[in-house]
């Protein structure tokens, strides 16, 4: 098959060579191709005499103000974080060496810890105390360079509006045709999923919005965050998705990272045989109570050795209620609580909190995670806000009368 030379108009400012050997054109561009490729009728190799373009011919592309700035910008930035990079991991080591700890075993609670012994600060907020964290988390991300010099962006997914997102659906359809692919060759070998290796999902959930959001630099829509989810739940649910556990771990945390701070306490037994557990310094606003759980029980409720009715309110009553409905123990165990000072909002609350606490013991540990979410388990520490001189309260100011 005979080769050509591809003549493309390009401009070229020094026109006397091109002339002398090419009358008809006023650009060249050469560049090696097959007739069937090109689809046209160029000259052949025997045909065209040999062209010096080294006299200037070929003269590079221009880079415009605005893109050299751009690329500029995101050289700096990346400068900027390795430099903040670096004095972090040299202060690191001097407040490691300071505390007499290892440098290579220092970790961020460590460093937290430190910080707060070396400076003690009373200021309330603590946004406002001194801090020492990775540059990534105190800095906000930025997207890297997404052009070249001549302007094309790197990214094939660039003009989708959001390539990072619609890349990460790409790397998804990518591991669920190889994953495919490879159930089918177990299929003809007549094998099946290991499920020793199979993921856990109990106690893990999928990063929520925002935290995708910081990872992708991209800000999400509803609609998009919940097709991406239900894509990710798609390859979970795959036979041989443990085949990719560490990219979809990516994407998943546990329910709560305080899980181990929080013990679950094992039940006691009475005379009579019947296991209970304690709660005490339940609290809500300013009240104060005790709850202890009895298991098995009637359902039997009683509240400073009065019966639910203690509660006059219909709300109060729910609040103290809804722990036993939302674990599905109502009529399978009994409450005793003692509470006193604060009014019954405040009584309800601590006396909800401390039945939640003791239902763990009697509950599985699914049961205590989705508690946990549901807030069942998180003390609410607001409290009555005190009222400001030259204030009509808290919050709320005089009326302003010019005259």
């Amino acid at each position: 098959m005979a080769k050509c030379v591809a003549v493309v108009l390009v401009k070229c400012k020094p026109r006397a060579i091109i002339q002398r050997h090419f009358p008809n054109a006023f650009t060249l561009y050469v560049r090696n191709r097959t007739v069937d490729e090109l689809r046209c009728r160029y000259a052949t190799y025997s045909n065209i005499p040999e062209i010096n373009l080294e006299d200037g011919v070929a003269k590079k592309a221009k880079v415009s103000r605005a893109m050299r700035a751009y690329l500029e910008r995101a050289q700096q930035h990346d400068e900027f974080l390795k430099d903040q990079l670096h004095q972090y991991n040299v202060g690191k080591r001097h407040l490691a060496n300071m505390m007499g700890e290892d440098p290579d075993t220092f970790t961020q609670e460590d460093i937290d810890k430190a910080i707060e012994y070396l400076f003690p600060s009373g200021l309330f907020d603590p946004k406002a105390r001194p801090m020492m964290k990775p540059p990534n988390e105190v800095f906000p991300p930025r997207k890297a360079a997404e052009f070249d010099e001549s302007g094309r962006p790197h990214n094939f997914l660039f003009y989708t509006g959001k390539s990072n997102l619609y890349q990460l659906l790409f790397d998804i359809v990518s591991h669920m045709n190889s994953l495919n692919e490879f159930e089918d060759k177990m299929i003809q070998k007549h094998l099946t999923p290991d499920t020793t290796q199979a993921l856990v999902t109990a106690g893990y959930v999928w990063l929520p919005k925002n935290e995708i959001e910081r990872t992708l630099v991209e800000n999400l829509k509803d609609r998009e965050y919940s097709n991406l989810i239900s894509v990710l739940e798609r390859l979970l649910e795959h036979p041989y998705s443990y085949r990719i556990k560490d990219f979809i771990q990516k994407f998943r945390k546990p329910m709560l990272s305080q899980t181990s701070l929080l013990d679950i306490p094992k039940p006691q037994y009475a005379a009579d045989g019947r296991a209970y557990v304690t709660t005490e310094n339940c609290l809500r606003k300013s009240a104060r109570g005790e709850v202890t759980v009895r298991s098995p029980g009637t359902g039997l409720i009683t509240i400073n050795n009065k019966s639910i009715e203690y509660f006059e309110h219909i709300q109060d009553r729910e609040q103290l209620l809804f722990p036993l409905i939302f674990t599905n123990m109502i009529g399978m165990v009994d409450v005793e609580a003692t509470v006193t000072s604060g009014g019954p909002s405040g009584q309800s609350g601590a006396i909800r909190w401390g039945i939640a606490c003791g239902l763990r013991s009697f509950v599985s540990q699914d049961m205590v995670d989705k508690m946990r979410i549901a807030g069942l388990l998180q003390l609410d520490y607001r409290k009555h806000e005190r009222k400001k001189p030259g204030q009509a309260g808290a919050r709320k100011k005089y009326t302003w009368k010019k005259r």
